[in-house]
């Protein structure tokens, strides 16, 4: 098992890089990236119009009454890399409305890309996962792909999607979902990770997990001292696939003056999800300032942020000056530097929101940031009246 590291100093003086963390993940189970990210919502057709106008992304497929589906629809939207499909019921009952119910809009399904769907299940199931969908082929003119799934944390799925011999525009049973609005896109390349919350003394039990179920290694551990204010603090484990391509931190709450963000989270939630997706762009400060334009709020930086940043982080190659005006963070590595910035929740419940991240080298994931991350989380959490 990989080497824990406790916080960004040890992160710098330790003999183990990243990298070579990666390596030391038990790679039984080959995972050669994310292949989509399915969210139950209330109404699909409206939330597809959300995430094109605002994060710019495009029209893509598209399964419904049309296509023989009669209890749900799902519309794909697409950009760079990054897939998300909105899937709504079409009538009471059922499963999909029983977890829009009790969670809210939600990001149900992590779907992961593999070459052997029906190993993957097989070998993850027999350390103990527990299953979701047994491994099952789906055809059509396009060819066949093969889908399994493990449940995580939570209601959290994990659906393993083999499509090697599928030459389809996404998966059987959709068809093109033809648009006159694709806005244009904002930069977003691909999802860099994903984050779950989980509820008091959890963590471990789902780093171990991911460990044992899936091979993964754990990369950075963050103790409660490591993110605190001075009202809330939390607990968050990094764990990555053998590759690096996928990435999913585990936070669990730590206790505090006051409610942290994460018991927030579990409270209007209804217990351990998603939290928020990562999604990286090679130029943040374009992406960000297109994202602003078409309405996305952020999360409020103080300008004093930036009073001593570059003693902190060193020489980078952006004007801080701008950085500055679009409340962008920063934050330093061994490796490199980072830069990042969260929006506020994009959903009505104070439970997801979306993250953009521009790696320059830095593998890590900006613990010099979470204070004041949070505090600005907790301006909000003050103003719900949930702090």
């Amino acid at each position: 098992m990989a080497k824990e590291i406790k916080n960004l100093k040890d992160l710098q003086n330790t003999e183990y890089s990243l990298r070579k963390l990666f390596e030391e993940a038990e790679d039984f189970l080959p995972l050669l990236g994310t292949d989509y990210v399915e969210l139950y919502v209330g109404n699909a057709k409206q939330a597809a119009h959300f995430y094109k106008t605002a994060f710019g992304f495009q029209s893509e497929a598209y399964a419904g009454l049309e296509t023989g589906l009669k209890d749900r629809v799902s519309y794909v939207i697409k950009q760079g890399k990054i897939r998300l499909m909105l899937t709504s019921p079409l009538g009471e009952g059922g499963e999909i409305n029983r977890h829009i119910n009790e969670h809210g809009d939600a990001a149900k399904i992590i779907a992961l890309w593999v070459p052997d769907a029906t190993k993957s299940f097989e070998e993850t199931t027999k350390r103990g996962a527990k299953p979701y969908m047994e491994p099952t082929r789906e055809e059509d003119e396009f060819g066949w792909v093969i889908k399994s799934g493990i449940y995580t944390y939570g209601e959290t799925v994990h659906l393993f999607i083999e499509r090697e011999n599928y030459n389809g525009l996404f998966l059987p049973g959709f068809e093109k979902w033809e648009s006159h609005f694709n806005p244009a896109p904002v930069g977003l390349k691909f999802i860099d990770h994903v984050v779950g919350n989980v509820g008091w003394g959890e963590m471990n039990k789902w780093c171990e997990f991911y460990a044992k179920t899936m091979g993964f290694a754990q990369i950075i551990s963050f103790a409660d001292d490591d993110i605190a204010t001075d009202y809330t603090a939390l607990m968050s484990k990094v764990m990555s696939n053998g590759n690096g391509r996928i990435k999913f931190p585990i936070n669990e709450p730590a206790k505090g003056k006051k409610k942290s963000q994460i018991e927030e989270y579990l409270d209007f939630y209804g217990g351990a999800g998603v939290q928020h997706l990562a999604l990286a762009t090679d130029d943040i400060v374009a992406t960000v300032s297109a994202m602003r334009d078409r309405g996305v709020e952020f999360l409020y930086v103080p300008d004093t942020y930036y009073d001593d940043i570059l003693e902190r982080v060193g020489e980078i190659d952006e004007d801080i000056e701008v950085l500055k005006k679009h409340g962008i963070l920063i934050d330093r590595d061994e490796e490199g530097y980072l830069l990042q910035l969260f929006t506020n929740n994009v959903l009505d419940r104070p439970t997801m929101f979306i993250e953009v991240i521009q790696r320059k080298g830095a593998q890590s994931f900006g613990v010099g940031n979470f204070k004041a991350l949070f505090e600005a989380i907790e301006r909000q959490q003050a103003r719900r009246g949930t702090l």
